[in-house]
């Protein structure tokens, strides 16, 4: 399926490794121009040569070393993407990161790292690609949420900032019909990638998380960070033309929620 993403402009955040780095994976297979950012230089050298051999092409990558959870950084990257590509047709929220512990152990500081981390550079970021999208008569804006921000079980900062980014999209969704942008959020459930979080884990307790696999993951595996990063590029295409304002969950049916 031609999902007529050829010489498409996308901004993918947090996207050197993970999900993010699998969603510009997709994006550039299918022909759009892909800007990425990380804080790590050698990270997201790295991942700038893989995409670069993917989308075939030297001038279809911008590799920009930002941290999106400041204004300035945000900001850096999106003038850096329109003076490189010229428009931002795609932007895909994905940078994130939340701690704490239970609601009397999680300080205010924890909270506040937690939003700053991950809701505000989605806001940062969609306020400073909506114009643009505007002026190009469209676009589209995806939030990587998560299970957890649809229903409870992770670590309840992560469950709190998930669920605020999928309310945003929704709520923006709405704002924006109008001008032809569609906004919709993505919900990954456990997703297993060389570095991530449950990688780390399975090295250290195998035994601990092949028994949360069976107890837990229906289809008795993890997802795979391509498998987020194929529904984000449809998402991001005219094959998605009538979905705005939905959570499409890529979880295996991890999930419980009837929604």
């Amino acid at each position: 399926m031609d999902l007529q993403l050829r010489d498409k402009v996308a901004i993918i955040t947090g996207s050197s490794k993970g999900l993010g780095l699998a969603s510009a994976r997709a994006l550039a297979a299918e022909g759009a121009r892909v800007a990425i950012c990380a804080r790590g230089a050698e990270a997201l050298r790295s991942a700038a040569t893989e995409l670069t051999r993917i989308a075939g092409r030297a001038d279809a990558v911008l590799a920009v070393e930002a941290d999106v959870s400041t204004a300035a950084g945000a900001d850096a990257l999106a003038k850096q993407t329109l003076s490189k590509f010229g428009r931002i047709d795609i932007l895909v929220n994905n940078v994130g990161k939340a701690g704490g512990g239970d609601i009397v152990s999680t300080l205010d500081a924890e909270w506040q790292g937690a939003f700053d981390q991950t809701l505000f550079p989605a806001i940062r970021m969609s306020r400073l690609a909506v114009p643009e999208m505007r002026r190009a008569g469209g676009g589209v804006i995806l939030m990587i949420a998560s299970v957890w921000g649809r229903e409870s079980g992770g670590r309840m900062t992560y469950n709190a900032v998930k669920a605020a980014e999928i309310s945003l999209a929704k709520a923006m969704s709405q704002q924006l019909a109008k001008d032809n942008i569609r906004v919709n959020s993505v919900a990954p459930g456990s997703t297993l990638f060389e570095g991530g979080s449950w990688w780390k884990r399975q090295q250290e307790d195998p035994a601990g998380i092949a028994e949360f696999v069976r107890r837990e993951l229906p289809l008795g595996r993890f997802g795979k960070a391509e498998e987020v990063g194929d529904v984000v590029a449809f998402l991001a295409s005219q094959r998605a033309s009538l979905i705005t304002g939905a959570c499409i969950a890529v979880d295996g049916g991890q999930g419980r929620a009837g929604i």
